[in-house]
């Protein structure tokens, strides 16, 4: 039976280090304990929020219902042949260490995700990405418990719709599914992603042939930790906002007034923007309100240095939006989710 704890402060379970209060808490470690959970909250009425690394969300305000933290542990091959392997991971993992993990066991395709703060589970909820990969170009297929019946569903990487930033999880199925594992199709030998620009700088003393997925991993790292702040030293949430995608006609108007735009091309007539380039023209790296600070060094960071409630944070990035806005004409969205 697991314990459910009332009144509880979610300040440590928060990337961003908001003092919020949730009614009841309760860690879990396997799907039956994830089905009592589920059941109580059911019984009482509750509001649910389901939590990994704490990583990716805002606590505007007390949360008035029950925090299920997953917990689970255990990774599987469940299959292979002589390129793949299948490796089934359990939903609480680690993500940077189930990074570290397949390097070290000689399975390629997450080396450009290393160092992403958060569980596994939650990785495909975002469709999490960076360098030139998304999660979506190696998972398999995923596990998940209905909320409201308590049943386990497969769904294919198909049926997962993911998309920039997002999947069938954000949408129609918002808070309708708990995920319990992630089955990623795995390469037995590395077939590198080197599209990224700054990747390619860091590689460059290394002739393209000899590079390994391990320095592709290093590279990752040390660009991650030249520019966002370790959220144990400085409270914060990664990327605050999402890169806005936008039509070629507006693009064009805006390269013909800011040249020096940061953009990637992505579908044919769109472009997407680079959100920090964006915010850091608007004159906002390193400046705060109230005591939340966009973080001096990668403008997409928004921190909380003094531990505020989260409302602090979003009055700042609602002035980003803001200024974005009236600006480039261009509209920011939030990456991370906000409860309540």
């Amino acid at each position: 039976m697991p314990l459910f704890l009332p009144h509880f402060n979610l300040q440590k379970f928060n990337t961003l280090a908001v003092p919020a209060i949730a009614q009841f808490f309760v860690s879990v470690k396997t799907d039956d304990e994830l089905r009592e959970a589920l059941a109580f909250a059911r019984a009482e009425k509750l509001p649910l929020m389901l939590l990994g690394g704490g990583s990716n969300i805002v606590l505007r305000d007390d949360f008035p219902g029950l925090v299920i933290h997953i917990k689970s542990q255990g990774k599987e091959v469940v299959s292979e042949n002589d390129d793949f392997v299948w490796l089934k991971v359990a939903a609480g993992e680690n993500w940077h260490q189930l990074v570290e993990y397949t390097l070290d066991n000689a399975l390629y395709g997450l080396e450009n995700l290393s160092l992403i703060p958060g569980s596994v589970g939650a990785a495909p909820i975002q469709n999490i990405g960076a360098y030139g990969v998304e999660i979506k170009d190696v998972v398999a297929e995923l596990s998940a418990l209905n909320i409201s019946s308590g049943l386990k569903v497969t769904f294919t990487n198909e049926s997962c719709q993911f998309g920039y930033r997002d999947s069938i999880f954000k949408r129609s199925l918002l808070d309708q599914y708990v995920i319990t594992s992630v089955t990623f199709k795995l390469r037995k030998q590395p077939q590198l992603t080197l599209s990224y620009p700054a990747l390619r700088v860091a590689l460059s003393d290394t002739p393209e042939q000899d590079i390994t997925a391990e320095q592709v991993s290093a590279a990752v790292i040390a660009i991650r930790q030249s520019k966002l702040p370790d959220p144990a030293e400085i409270p914060n949430a990664g990327s605050f906002f999402k890169n806005p995608v936008i039509g070629i006609e507006q693009f064009e108007l805006l390269r013909s007034q800011y040249p020096a735009i940061v953009s990637y091309p992505v579908d044919p007539g769109f472009v997407k923007l680079a959100a920090g380039w964006l915010i850091d023209q608007a004159g906002w790296r390193g400046k705060g309100v109230d005591g939340a600070v966009v973080h001096a060094l990668q403008a997409l960071v928004l921190t909380n240095p003094d531990g505020l409630p989260g409302s602090a944070v979003l009055a700042l990035a609602e002035q980003v939006q803001a200024s974005i806005a009236e600006r480039f004409g261009v509209i920011l969205e939030l990456e991370p989710r906000v409860y309540p």
